[in-house]
């Protein structure tokens, strides 16, 4: 497969050529405790789990390039090998869901936002990275990703929304953006 060889090769060099995000940023629109169980899907090497371990050590990372979980354990998360498309958890197993500059990598986007909201537990969030596809250079990221045989498919802000559309009414969906950064966040309420 075209997207595993591509982490394959790309894992040990990954956390030296693209920075984490806006911690801060995350961590606030997470609203983590130290109780709260986060579940990093498509999270390669952890280099976003890094933000949420400021605040809970509970944390898996779900990945399906084997040579990105082996960093990611190396760094002491606990890691599991599975396709967004089909999470190998049950139902509310997670108080947070992230999802950082990964949708976009995934064969089923709406399949993956459906397990995604599966996972979430009564009362969580999902918090969904990705590059803002409104900026220019965003468009020439994505081209080249395509050129690269990555089967990258970038959403737009409303686009990413749409997918959690379906969810019951007990769904909060709420986009910010700032620069290049989007961030979707899906709020289940509590029963």
């Amino acid at each position: 497969m075209p997207i595993l060889d591509h982490f394959s090769w790309f894992a040990p060099y990954y956390d030296r050529l693209i920075k984490p995000g806006d911690a801060e940023k995350m961590l606030a629109l997470l609203q983590l405790s130290s109780s709260t169980r986060v579940l990093d899907v498509g999270g390669g090497t952890g280099r976003s789990a890094e933000m949420a371990r400021l605040r809970t050590s509970h944390i898996l990372i779900a990945d399906l390039s084997p040579a990105m979980l082996a960093q990611a354990a190396a760094k002491g998360f606990q890691v599991t090998a599975a396709a967004s498309e089909a999470l190998p958890f049950p139902a509310g197993a997670f108080d947070r869901v992230i999802m950082v500059d990964a949708l976009h990598h995934v064969c089923d986007q709406p399949q993956t936002a459906r397990e995604l909201w599966r996972v979430l537990a009564p009362g969580g969030k999902i918090v969904i990275e990705e590059f803002n596809l409104h900026v220019l250079w965003v468009k020439w990221i994505a081209l080249a990703e395509k050129l690269a045989l990555m089967r990258s498919h970038f959403l737009n802000p409303l686009q990413i929304a749409a997918l959690f559309a379906g969810a019951p009414a007990d769904a909060s969906i709420q986009i910010e953006t700032e620069g290049a950064t989007v961030w979707v966040i899906v709020t289940r309420l509590a029963h």
